[in-house]
């Protein structure tokens, strides 16, 4: 069976989580090799067998950390030649979506982004995506070389599937474009304890009908009471009431959680971009009319002022 590459995300050794859901789908294609780089890159390598991973190609290197993506592209680009995959799998994130971009044209590939499923396919894997808003479904495989694919977070159950994992070592050599863009500074970010927005299984938003900064606080509560991840609509992010690091939709993060509560929120094309594939939907509106409806699952119309905080006392109600 052909290997299958996946690049993996992690923070000193710790993987997250969009890198298991990876190596799930990777398993339906061929044999998962995984490419850890960086600080903790080895420490990687237990979890990474225990979802599938056949082999875990290793490297470490200062350039990981003090310059931006190239450095990671040239070395999957040397896994890419020790290995001859089926096909490359990333992460849907920001930086996963420039390194799968950069890496396809260094090897003359076709590239396929956020990509919601694969399947195997007589010509090579197929990938199905939601365009247009999530208006519509595609099946897509690439055509030239070796496909490259984001795949978006939650897009695939993570599963055990106990592997070798043996580890190896990735042999790398940087190039001058390696070390073009330096990183000058670091700013941690201040941690809320809830989940990341484009990972978390549940997301709470809030938009224009929240009404103002300080009323966030309720919406706060609920994904609190659910153990989820805050999320806003660029109406509320653009009047300043949270950050745009939470902004859901076209020109913020795209999610996909199981559950997904819109708050004072009327469903704009851009805003539902972003959420429409999540797997169930929930609104809460005081306008009856709101397009937000044309999409839910569930749909309350009342004011979130008096049906939010009930929700929220109810849930804690039945957790204690």
């Amino acid at each position: 069976m052909a290997e299958v590459l996946v690049y993996v995300d992690h923070v000193d050794g710790a993987v997250r989580k969009p890198t298991l859901e990876l190596l799930t789908l990777a398993r339906r294609i061929g044999e998962p090799v995984a490419v850890a780089l960086g600080a903790g890159a080895e420490n990687t390598a237990a979890a990474l067998a225990e979802h599938g991973a056949v082999k875990v190609l290793t490297h470490d290197a200062s350039e990981y950390a003090d310059y931006l993506v190239v450095p990671k592209v040239e070395a999957l680009q040397a896994a890419v030649e020790v290995v001859s995959p089926a096909a490359v799998l990333v992460p849907s994130s920001a930086e996963g979506k420039e390194i799968a971009a950069r890496l396809a044209l260094r090897i003359g590939s076709g590239i396929i982004t956020d990509a919601v499923d694969l399947e195997a396919g007589d010509e090579g894997p197929v990938a199905t995506q939601s365009v247009f808003a999530a208006s519509f479904t595609t099946k897509s495989r690439v055509s030239k070389g070796v496909p490259v694919i984001t795949v978006k977070p939650n897009s695939a159950a993570v599963e055990a599937a106990p592997a070798a994992g043996a580890v190896e070592a990735l042999a790398v050599t940087f190039s001058e474009k390696a070390t073009g863009t330096k990183v000058t500074g670091r700013t941690p970010r201040e941690s809320t304890g809830r989940p990341e927005l484009t990972e978390a299984a549940i997301v709470v938003s809030g938009g224009r009908g929240v009404n103002g900064a300080e009323n966030f606080a309720i919406i706060e509560a609920l994904a609190d009471s659910l153990g989820a991840a805050v999320g806003a609509s660029r109406a509320a992010v653009d009047a300043g009431w949270y950050p745009h690091t939470n902004q859901v939709g076209q020109t913020g993060k795209s999610v996909s959680p199981q559950l997904y509560i819109a708050n004072g929120i009327s469903g704009a094309i851009q805003h539902r971009a972003g959420m429409q594939t999540s797997k169930t939907i929930v609104a809460v509106n005081k306008d009856s009319e709101a397009p937000i409806f044309d999409l839910v699952d569930y749909g309350v119309v009342g004011d979130l002022f008096d049906v939010v905080p009930q929700l929220t006392e109810e849930i804690n109600t039945r957790k204690g």
